[in-house]
């Protein structure tokens, strides 16, 4: 299985094309932005979720009392894709229903997911279409691990992040055993626009925005390298590492884990949107490069 390398001269990306997955972004001098991947923590680079975010209750969901069972995150992150176009700094790629997936996922789709450099900056779109004929349901999240500390030598407790706008509203959490989300809201460790990410936040999971008012925030230290994420389709968003991981996942979602104990139709789940017959929806994530030198 052959990586694809996509660069701008001022940032180099490896994709797998298994699930078509970012695993790498280094800048002009060399320096990797994503996760160290330890395994003693977690493998996963930046997995594409589909057609689910989080977890299911009891990883199954019913469909017109049809009951089906998908994994944590869904299939797509598992799956091979199709590489359609590719150059020196840009590659699309795509993956569409089959037997395998009508097993777990009775309807027709295309994924499209695109990766394009541009200077100091990486674009990523996904879009979801409906070939079928009848409303496609489903939920898309990025969930990209981003190096934590950044490289450039600030200390991994010097870095924040800055949310577009105040961000005052509770989070939710998850139960552990189940991965299900829990029904009372908790105080949000937003001050103002500032977070500053510790390892004990992440004991209990992830930090989940399920109203989440910006669109767009920077990850780093003042002075120091810099992330800055734009997500402007997505108005849900996780917040997550293995406590003392290299690692901090800045996750763009839209759609959510079941509530715990939610037993009703998949579409009512939250998050879940409904494509009809032709149309297609996309998701946008961009991420900028700021070195300090």
């Amino acid at each position: 299985m052959e990586f694809v390398t996509i660069s701008s001269g001022d940032l180099t990306a490896r994709i797998n094309p298994l699930g078509a997955e970012l695993w790498s972004l280094t800048d002009r001098h060399g320096r990797e932005h994503m996760t160290d991947a330890d395994p003693a923590f977690w493998t996963g680079h930046a997995p594409l979720l589909f057609p689910i975010v989080g977890a299911l209750n009891g990883d199954r969901y019913r469909i017109d009392g049809q009951e089906y069972e998908l994994p944590k995150h869904g299939f797509a992150r598992r799956s091979m894709f199709e590489i359609i176009e590719a150059g020196a700094a840009h590659v699309h790629f795509r993956l569409t229903d089959s037997e395998a997936t009508h097993r777990v996922y009775p309807f027709a789709f295309v994924l499209d997911m695109t990766f394009r450099l541009g200077g100091n900056a990486l674009h990523m779109q996904a879009t979801v279409t409906n070939p079928g004929e009848e409303a496609l349901p489903f939920s898309f999240g990025f969930h990209p691990a981003f190096a934590w500390p950044l490289p450039g030598g600030a200390a991994k407790a010097d870095h924040m992040i800055a949310f577009e706008q105040d961000e005052p509203q509770p989070i939710r959490r998850i139960e552990a055993e189940t991965g299900l989300v829990l029904p009372e809201p908790v105080a949000t460790p937003v001050e103002g626009r500032l977070l500053h990410p510790e390892a004990p936040q992440f004991e209990a999971d992830a930090l989940i925005w399920d109203h989440l008012a910006s669109r767009s925030l920077t990850f780093g230290a003042a002075g120091a390298a810099q992330l800055a994420v734009a997500f402007p389709d997505t108005p849900m968003l996780g917040i997550w590492q293995k406590p003392g991981a290299a690692y901090l996942c800045i996750e763009p979602w839209h759609g959510i884990a079941d509530p715990l104990g939610f037993a009703g139709d998949f579409r009512e789940k939250p998050g879940v949107i409904s494509l009809r017959a032709g149309e297609a929806r996309s998701f946008r994530m961009d991420v900028a490069v700021l070195s300090a030198d």
